[in-house]
């Protein structure tokens, strides 16, 4: 898995303008089962990717922070909403909540676990969004996360050739 990190930049920068034009293709004319073969081209790349391997999305980006999640974790450290805010978060430039910083303060980096796994934010339980319905409208979230994961990289690669354009 490292050394799909290695490379994982170049080839999502290589891939980057052809990823554009085909998701700009696929928009105009989205097949009905797109959905459906995102979910199977999700779960058969799941199959064989361990998270726990790479955690890249842990160590490089932040989820946002719907206000339920703030809720839940805040009342899962049996703190204040406004003090856990204070603490761990800031709004980004789009107005998110965001972590403060990355690697994210939850990730335990000797075994790349989160301690806070079972209240996690919902951006992270449904990382990297290739299963989701109406996948379609996530399709400029999914190139970016081609830079973050190797896994959302290949997934792409393979509906590119089991969907060309």
């Amino acid at each position: 898995m490292d050394k799909d990190l290695e490379n994982l930049s170049k080839l999502a920068n290589d891939a980057l303008q052809e990823n554009k034009k085909y998701f700009q293709k696929l928009k105009k004319r989205t097949p009905k089962r797109l959905d459906l073969l995102m979910q199977e081209l999700h779960d058969e790349e799941f199959e064989r990717t361990d998270c726990l391997a790479c955690a890249n999305c842990c160590k490089t980006t932040s989820p946002i922070f719907t206000e339920k999640d703030i809720e839940r974790i805040a009342k899962h450290f049996k703190m204040k909403v406004v003090d856990f805010t204070k603490q761990y978060l800031r709004r980004d430039e789009d107005n998110f909540m965001v972590l403060q910083s990355a690697p994210c303060t939850f990730l335990d980096e000797s075994d790349n676990t989160c301690f806070i796994y079972d209240v996690r934010p919902k951006a992270c339980s449904e990382y990297p969004h290739t299963n989701r319905k109406k996948f379609i409208q996530l399709a400029d979230l999914t190139i970016k996360n081609t830079e973050v994961c190797p896994a959302t990289y290949r997934i792409v690669e393979e509906l590119k050739k089991r969907l060309p354009q």
